[in-house]
This record gives C-alpha cells, structure tokens and sequence, in this order.
C-alpha cells in the first residue's frame, strides 16, 4: 500500500555494536557493597515476621544517609529514597524509622528520604502507572521501595500473564530513571526444602526478574538472610536478629565479620574459656561463635574437647564454667561433634573434690 493512501512508515528498532557500548565502571558496581546491584531490580521476600520491612527500612536509611546497611555494608551510591509502605501507617513508618536512626546515629530531619501517602497504588491500573512513573520523575530517586507486592495489584499472582506486565513497568522505569526498585514479598510458608528463591509466593516470574534478591528465613531465634545476584557471586549464611536499645529497634547481624574458611584459626581452648570467664550468663554457641570470631566447625571441637575434660559445663541456657570447688564428672559426647551430650548435663550431677 502506497503511502498516499495511509499507509505509516515502520521505523526499525534503534541498534549499535557492543563495541561501542560503554561498560558499567567498577566503581558504579553495586549501590550496597555485596548486598544490592548498582540500578538492580529485585525481590526481598520471606515469610511473615521474617524482618523484611525491618530490613527494608535499614536499606532505606542507609541509602539516604551513606550509613553502612546492617552497621556492616558500604553504601556506594547515596541519594534520594521513595518508599510506598502499603501495609503501614505513615506514622508506625517513622517509629521504625526513629529507631534505625538512633542505632545508626542519624538525624531523620536529614535524610532524603520520601514516603508515598497514598491509601492505595494499583500498578495493574493505567492510572496508578501514570502517578507512580510522574512521581519518580518528580523525586528522582536512586532507590524506589515498594512494600509488599500482594498490595499493589488486583490479578493473580500464580499466573504469570497478571504479574509479567507489572514486573515489566517496574522494570522500564529502573532503565529510564537509572535507579533500584525493590519489591517486598512473601514466601509460601510450607517451602523450607527448597531454594530461596523457589520458595517465593506466585510465579516464576518474580524469582526470574531479579537482579539481586535477599531472602529471609527463620532459624529459631535468628533470622538467615541468603543473597542472590545475577551479575556478582552469591553468599548466604548471615545471621540477623532484632535488636533493642531502649526504645530503638534494629536489626543486626549475629557474625559481624565472616570468618576465613580456609585459614588457620589462633582461636584455642584457652580463650573460649577466657570468653566464659567474662560471660555474667551461660552462652549459646552462637553468642561463642560471634565473640570468638571462628567457624562453628572449630568452635565445636573446641567446645567438645573443654566437655570431655570436664572444664566446661553444657545446660539448656548454654555453656559455662563449673562452679568453683566442683569437678565435672565426664560423660560421652555427641560424636559429630557439637558439643552436644548423649546423656543429661554434666552440671546436674556435679561430684565434689
């Protein structure tokens, strides 16, 4: 059809060589060190009372003031936060906030960092697209936090025809704006077998769209938090717990600093034993493992060579010294080496010398 008659010309896609595409710098490579990608998109998912929103607020602080994420990872690139809490009232949102300034030390008066009011954002209606992306604009944001997904659509998250669109608006506004977007959701609560990342509620949709993910799962009285990338080597093993000081709640992490797998420890029995010598209260291997800056492997070899020597105790609150003038007697221990006995505590039956 010739184009007197009507017919539009089609214009082809716009190429180049990847020659002549620049690459990302390395110092543009991440906007937390080892925690989030550099204009990442991506999930923080969990089950309920995993501490998502918890460290979703760290996040947010963190990358609105330049203060390490969790007291521990460097923040590379700061600048404005937009956060949409679905779930929360604007002031429960500063109460959390209030308290992660005070662990950080951080004014909240100085932190570029805004909150979406809005009773309700549909990102499968046309309209809430339109105010969401005219926002972004306004505020340009290096971080856009949306929190949780089950909030902000009224589709069907196993199908995929229902979320792929909003996962793809999401997306096309992370590449025009030049910023991160994390999305909060939750895991299916019966999926402790499988990966983090299978585990999540809905379509394969979600886990597939992320450039970095973190995944929280609780473990007893820690949270586990497990990090996946797309670009960068994945790690997971963190210990995260809730931490109070006074009226200020924050999480933190229970082994601040990974130990070397591979190198020698100094470590020997004679400072764990100078660690219980300090403790007011018996200490789990957790609390030893923190203190003691070792792997739980060799913690427990140490802690399983004190028992049979009868130099420590092990209760149900932990392990510790026996009282003075009170021998041990030595009973079998576990043989897979945990420190754990086969028979009741050593200190219930103590002998006197």
């Amino acid at each position: 059809m010739s184009a007197s008659r009507g017919c539009c010309i089609v214009e082809p896609l716009p190429v180049t060589r990847a020659g002549r595409v620049s690459p990302r710098p390395a110092t543009h490579r991440w906007l937390i060190e080892e925690l989030w990608a550099d204009q990442a998109v991506g999930i923080v998912g969990g089950e309920p009372k995993c501490f998502k929103s918890f460290l979703v607020l760290d996040i947010v602080v963190s990358v609105a003031s330049g203060a390490p994420c969790l007291r521990r990872f460097p923040v590379r690139r700061t600048g404005p936060v937009l956060l949409f809490p679905a779930e929360d009232a604007p002031c429960d949102v500063r109460s959390r906030l209030d308290g992660l300034c005070a662990a950080a030390n951080l004014a909240i008066e100085n932190l570029d960092l805004y909150l979406i009011t809005a009773p309700r954002l549909a990102l499968d209606r046309a309209s809430d697209r339109r105010r969401l992306r005219r926002t972004v604009q306004s505020v340009r944001p290096v971080l856009l936090v949306l929190d949780p997904l089950i909030r902000l659509h009224n589709g069907d998250e196993n199908q995929a025809c229902d979320i792929a669109p909003i996962l793809a608006f999401l997306r096309e506004l992370q590449r025009r704006f030049a910023m991160a977007v994390i999305l909060v959701h939750h895991a299916r609560k019966d999926a402790h077998g499988k990966r983090p990342g299978q585990a999540l509620r809905g379509s394969s949709e979600l886990h597939g769209w992320g450039d970095s993910n973190l995944y929280l799962r609780r473990q007893r009285e820690s949270v586990s938090l497990a990090v996946e990338h797309r670009c960068a080597p994945s790690h997971n093993g963190l210990q995260l717990y809730l931490r109070e000081s006074g009226p200020a709640l924050s999480l933190a992490v229970c082994n601040p600093e990974p130990a070397q797998p591979d190198a020698p420890s100094p470590v020997g029995p004679e400072h764990v034993l100078d660690i219980l010598r300090q403790a007011s209260d018996p200490l789990g291997v957790r609390q030893l493992r923190a203190r003691c800056r070792i792997r739980t492997q060799t913690l427990s070899r140490i802690l399983a060579q004190l028992l049979s020597q009868g130099r420590i105790c092990h209760a149900s609150t932990g392990y510790h010294l026996p009282a003075s003038g009170v021998s041990v007697s030595r009973l079998p221990i576990d043989p897979a080496g945990n420190g754990n006995r086969k028979h009741p505590s050593a200190c219930d039956q103590p002998s006197l010398l």
